[in-house]
């Protein structure tokens, strides 16, 4: 582990000398996540993408990418392009990336089970906004909106993110 990682510790992430709050899956941590757990996958996952509501907030990075009105991400476990980012209009199940509330105004997106998903094994592993403090997500790691933010403006593609297991 290097300062550079993301560390999920008992009183939240570690990251460049930080510590910072955290929510993570209702269902917990799992060695052995399942599509609709509410599980966060252990493990040793890297950072493969960052998306952002430009109507709403300025790219923290150069690198990162818009999200349109028509942005979903398939959690259909019989779509060839489960665990993917797709567009509308779509006709297998789906997570809506653009969302009225700001949960997913900034989005960075990790490789679990990514790019070569096997179906029924998760998607849409994200670190995005926290609902509030506590509140649990459905396997995503979620931050306070400036923390997220500062993560972001110093977070670099590969950067590691370690769940370790209990």
């Amino acid at each position: 582990m290097n300062p550079h990682d993301l560390v999920l510790a008992p009183l939240g992430v570690r990251f460049y000398g930080r510590r910072f709050p955290c929510a993570i899956g209702k269902g917990g941590l799992s060695a052995d996540k399942r599509e609709g757990d509410g599980a966060t996958p252990t493990g040793i996952h890297r950072i493969v993408g960052m998306l952002y509501r430009p109507d709403r907030i300025t790219a923290p990075a150069p690198w990162a990418r818009p999200i349109g009105p028509g942005d979903l991400w398939s959690d259909d476990v019989r779509d060839a392009s489960y665990n993917r980012l797709v567009r509308a209009p779509y006709g297998h199940s789906y997570e809506r990336l653009r969302r009225a509330d700001p949960l997913y105004d900034l989005v960075l997106i990790t490789d679990w089970n990514w790019p070569d998903a096997v179906p029924g094994r998760g998607s849409a592993i994200f670190l995005h906004q926290w609902r509030r403090p506590g509140y649990p997500t459905e396997g995503c790691v979620a931050f306070r909106r400036d923390h997220l933010r500062w993560i972001a403006e110093r977070i670099a593609p590969g950067t590691r993110l370690i769940i370790p297991e209990v």
